[in-house]
């Protein structure tokens, strides 16, 4: 554990700036107030759209919107975790973005605690907190690890269930209180693996489910002898800002 800082990751939209404009990860622009990126510094920042737990689809629909609506950016926290272009290791690059952060005086605009772990033990711990009060779980960033784009090893999720993505390829029609409208999702993984998804849905998506060919995001509880996800759950469309 002493190799790593320890965050709590937030379900928001990633959001890059560059010193100039807000972008997602894919770069495209993000319509944001300019009292909301007028703090922002010329350094290049990453980090994660937030409003609230539970409140994902509520920002994803912000970001994508062209015309801005400050009223609904006001409930909107910037929430960094790097700064890519910092020179330095992950906890040099932190250390200093506790400095600048120090006379940062925007209430939307804040850096995530790393915190230090000492045992596995009080790991657990935290992820239970953060769980109860509906977060998604830890992420943990190796101390020494120079910045790298994409996905890398240096940085690890920690949470108390897995989650991966399929393909829809099909719906199954509802019964009972849900005649006529969605009951499960039938789905495709990675590994060619063909299974239904038929909680997690509210009742919008019941009424308007995830088009065909598209791909959702399901959480679930360990695998079967045969690769099967147990208990897999829908968790939403992904995310393709």
């Amino acid at each position: 554990m002493d190799r790593y800082l320890v965050s709590e990751k937030f379900d928001g939209v990633r959001a890059y700036w560059d010193g100039k404009r807000l972008m997602t990860r894919t770069g495209q622009p993000i319509f944001a107030p300019g009292w909301f990126t007028e703090p922002l510094p010329a350094t290049d920042l990453d980090g994660e759209l937030w409003i609230n737990y539970g409140e994902f689809e509520r920002v994803s629909g912000l970001v994508r919107r062209h015309q801005i609506d400050d009223t609904a950016w006001e409930q909107v926290k910037y929430l960094i975790f790097d700064a890519p272009k910092l020179q330095g290791t992950f906890v040099e690059r932190y250390a200093e973005l506790r400095k600048r952060f120090r006379t940062q005086a925007s209430t939307h605009l804040q850096l995530i605690e790393q915190k230090e772990i000492p045992s596995e033990q009080l790991l657990e711990r935290w992820l239970q907190e953060i769980v109860l009060r509906g977060g998604e779980g830890l992420i943990l960033h190796r101390k020494d690890a120079l910045h790298q784009a994409g996905r890398t090893g240096a940085v690890l999720k920690y949470k108390p269930y897995q989650d991966e993505e399929a393909k829809v390829i099909g719906h199954q029609p509802g019964k009972g209180k849900f005649r006529n409208m969605l009951g499960a999702l039938i789905v495709e993984n990675k590994q060619g693996l063909i299974f239904e998804l038929g909680t997690g849905f509210n009742m919008s998506e019941r009424i308007k489910p995830p088009a065909i060919g598209s791909i959702v995001t399901f959480r679930y509880q360990g695998k079967t002898k045969n690769g099967k996800p147990r208990f897999a759950r829908f968790l939403r469309v992904r995310d393709v800002l």
